[in-house]
């Protein structure tokens, strides 16, 4: 089970505002003593959060534990990253979010191109940059139903 996240933002309390908004929690300072550095708290039992630190921060392995050290340049404004978030909010009010600052949100099927979509997810695309995709209670359990053991090894391999 995937507990925290973090990821960069260019407007980093902004940014954990609005994802405590969507997760129905709250935004705090992060407690690590990272300047400019927040985390989205929900509020569950399982302590779901998102940290969320100045772009260009990094995680180190040198020195005792993760060293989290200076600013640097990014590589490319796009990466890999992002994450599935489920949500108590539905999607017109995910959607509403979206709108309202500006951030390209989206709903989207996920499979095989061609197929019918295995889950729906709301893309919602932090900063216009990173995406989390949103699920809210209603599609969730399509994605929680797929991936399952049964599910997966079912599949046919793929080169």
């Amino acid at each position: 089970m995937i507990h925290h996240v973090s990821l960069g933002a260019r407007d980093p309390k902004h940014v954990a505002d609005v994802l405590a908004e969507l997760m129905g929690g709250r935004n705090y300072p992060f407690p690590g003593g990272i300047a400019d550095s927040f985390i989205a708290v929900s509020g569950d039992k399982h302590g779901t959060a998102i940290e969320v630190y100045p772009e260009g921060m990094q995680l180190r392995p040198d020195g005792a534990g993760a060293v989290r050290g200076e600013r640097t340049a990014l590589a490319g404004e796009y990466g890999p990253f992002h994450l599935l978030l489920s949500v108590p909010t539905d999607q017109a009010t995910v959607e509403k979010i979206g709108k309202r600052e500006g951030w390209t949100t989206r709903l989207c099927g996920r499979g095989a191109p061609g197929q019918k979509p295995l889950f729906h997810v709301i893309e919602f695309w932090l900063e216009n940059r990173v995406m989390v995709e949103v699920a809210p209670q209603d599609m969730i359990g399509d994605y929680e139903k797929r991936l399952q053991f049964a599910m997966l090894d079912a599949m046919p391999a793929r080169a």
